[in-house]
């Protein structure tokens, strides 16, 4: 375990592991406007959302690590205390990246990065048409938390107005997140797409308690094909398996002869059933076989 001590480390390199293991981080598309009435766009990927009431969404103009300064983001928002967030997709992420070149201030990119402006209805910066879900906010609040390069400038806003593309509603007006195809930041170059591909389901134990791993018999806690996945999925149940159930599967000649001549077939069908929420029955077959 490499341990480093965060005080004396290289910045930079703070910055890098930080971009790499706090990942993947969802992307503000910032639209801002100055005291002249010029706009401003640009992407932070230090952001999220941080509560409902009031609905307060937080990001940061870092200052830069190379020569301390501010960005034109951070000024604008001293001048004029408002700003739109728009999520990023997919299918301008290109373009996204290009706005977050470090144009000369005054320069439009939403000219330069070919995004059509849209007059919002509460503040004064320009919503992005090309985006799906867009937030008019009120800065709130601004923290810096340091003074020299590198340090953030949290920008605490409130939202005032939510403007969202019926194209990527449901039928119930809820976000369909495969019409959204959504992209986060990673480190370096790289991010992500959360399309069907990446995206998995992890239950909530919200509506019950879960007996948690301690309580799994031993031989399944610790065996040595579970992964602690397994595990806590198999723990997340609400009450070990009635017995009945467990010594009808004890009666299947099929599930010994399975777990006797092929632990790994047997192994990956109980994670098969994981996978289709059938945790009762996985553990059930677990125990028949094991106990």
């Amino acid at each position: 375990m490499l341990s480093l001590d965060a005080f004396s480390i290289n910045q930079s390199y703070l910055h890098r592991i930080l971009l790499n293991s706090v990942a993947p981080r969802p992307i503000a598309f910032v639209s801002t406007i100055d005291d002249e009435g010029r706009p401003n766009l640009a992407p932070f990927s230090f952001f999220n959302a941080f509560g409902v009431n009031p609905g307060t969404l937080i990001f940061s103009p870092a200052r830069r690590g190379r020569n301390n300064t501010t960005k034109h983001t951070y000024q604008n928002l001293r001048q004029v205390p408002e700003a739109v967030v728009n999520v990023v997709t997919y299918s301008m992420v290109q373009q996204v990246s290009l706005a977050s070149t470090d144009f000369p201030k005054g320069v439009n990119e939403f000219e330069k990065a070919g995004f059509t402006p849209l007059e919002s209805l509460k503040v004064k910066p320009f919503r992005v048409a090309e985006s799906p879900v867009q937030y008019e906010c009120r800065v709130r609040q601004i923290i810096p938390t340091g003074q020299g390069g590198g340090a953030a400038n949290l920008v605490i806003c409130s939202i005032l107005k939510v403007h969202i593309d019926e194209s990527v509603l449901d039928e119930n007006n809820e976000i369909d997140p495969d019409k959204m195809d959504l992209v986060g930041r990673m480190g370096g170059n790289y991010y992500v797409r959360a399309d069907q591909n990446a995206r998995f389901i992890v239950p909530k134990p919200l509506h019950s308690i879960g007996i948690g791993i301690d309580a799994l018999p031993p031989a399944i806690r610790f065996s040595k094909y579970l992964t602690g996945n397994d595990l806590g999925r198999l723990g997340n149940i609400a009450a070990l398996p009635d017995q009945d159930l467990i010594n009808r599967w004890k009666a299947n000649s099929g599930l010994q002869e399975m777990i006797s001549n092929n632990p790994t077939l047997f192994y990956d069908n109980i994670r098969a059933l994981l996978d289709e929420g059938k945790t009762a029955e996985a553990l059930s077959r677990l125990m028949a076989a094991l106990l």
